[in-house]
């Protein structure tokens, strides 16, 4: 199993960057290269939801299917995907002072297929970096936000 953990301190309430990291509608208005965001499921926020998200990584489209499978408002949104041999983990959290929130998040990938098992820590560090990106956009989209 590879764990990465990214942390960003972001001038904006609690609520705003919770709900930016947990409603996938606001996540893909904040992330630039998510393209298309579809639902798989008839519940569109919290456990249950389901939604397919089409990426444009170096020129290609490339979507995944994830689920979110657990939801506590304005404190941790985990959403897991099963995708091409492994199971991507991921936890979202959120603490606050009055004015700064502190966004924790932390992805597990678990290879069940050999080529994957291979793979993952081979492609450990570009994750890393596109996660960290993923991280800033969410910032300055937060930031931006906020009155």
């Amino acid at each position: 199993m590879t764990r990465m953990i990214v942390k960003r301190t972001i001038e904006a309430p609690i609520e705003l960057v919770f709900d930016t990291v947990a409603d996938i509608r606001q996540f893909s208005k904040a992330i630039p290269h998510i393209i298309k965001v579809e639902f798989l499921s008839e519940v569109q926020s919290g456990i249950g939801t389901r939604f397919r998200e089409t990426r444009l990584m170096n020129g290609k489209e490339t979507s995944t299917e994830l689920e979110v499978s657990e939801y506590v408002k304005n404190e941790r949104i985990r959403i897991v995907a099963d995708s091409h041999g492994a199971v991507w983990d991921t936890v979202f959290t959120v603490t606050s002072d009055s004015r700064y929130t502190e966004l924790t998040m932390v992805m597990d990938a678990s290879a069940y297929k050999l080529l994957q098992k291979v793979m993952i820590p081979l492609i450990s560090g570009m994750v890393k970096r596109a996660v960290e990106q993923d991280m800033d956009a969410v910032k300055a989209f937060c930031e931006n936000k906020n009155p």
